[in-house]
């Protein structure tokens, strides 16, 4: 991942190092990439600061263990000030630990994985659109259900989740438009809300059913 990644930012003008601890993948790197692999282990500081990582605008975690792409980010953030952070996630549910501890961006490919798999599969209720992390919110489509609490009811009727915004509705009678308080809802109908990760659980009973 380290590689396409570099690769993709040089090709973009970019300056990038990499740090990998295999001596083998270090070589491949520099016969393909150039001179810009340096061989050690990103977790201690020595290696950070021989890197150059006090000038670094941003360090980017991508090893296949949690713990290391956590320490990676504290140590530069921490140590070497650099003002961004992005750690790779094998777990997703490590994603609360990783903000808390003032990781700046957290990628989880499972979680991207799983977002592909809710498009393909049209029975699924709930579908991620876009997470806009820094102000708290995700854009989802929600399919309104045969046993929605909210199916046959004018949208004003629908008592949504506090901080939970409809900013489009897709009918399958009357094609897509911009909701307002007396379009109703239709089984098979689905809606895009703006809303808040702790709403999740409240929109799929309220729209999608149980």
């Amino acid at each position: 991942m380290g590689y396409y990644l570099s690769k993709e930012l040089l090709s973009e003008g970019h300056e990038v190092l990499i740090i990998e601890q295999n001596a083998k993948k270090c070589a491949q790197i520099a016969e393909e990439l150039g001179s810009i692999a340096i061989r050690g282990d990103a977790c201690e500081a020595k290696n950070l600061e021989e890197a150059g990582t006090a000038r670094a605008d941003m360090v980017v975690a991508v090893t296949g263990d949690d713990e290391d792409n956590l320490v990676i980010c504290q140590v530069a953030k921490k140590m070497f000030n650099v003002p961004r952070t992005i750690a790779r996630l094998n777990n997703p549910k490590n994603e609360a630990i990783f903000k808390k501890l003032g990781i700046d961006v957290t990628v989880s490919s499972t979680n991207l994985i799983l977002e592909h798999i809710e498009v393909e599969v049209p029975t699924h209720p709930l579908v991620h659109l876009l997470e806009l992390k820094a102000q708290g919110l995700e854009i989802v489509d929600i399919r309104i259900a045969p046993t929605s609490p909210a199916a046959g009811k004018p949208l004003k009727d629908v008592p949504l989740p506090a901080n939970s915004v409809v900013s489009l509705h897709l009918s399958q009678k009357h094609g897509p438009s911009i909701p307002r308080g007396d379009s109703v809802l239709e089984a098979g109908d689905a809606i895009v809300v703006v809303t808040t990760p702790e709403n999740e659980g409240l929109l799929k009973e309220l729209l999608a059913g149980r």
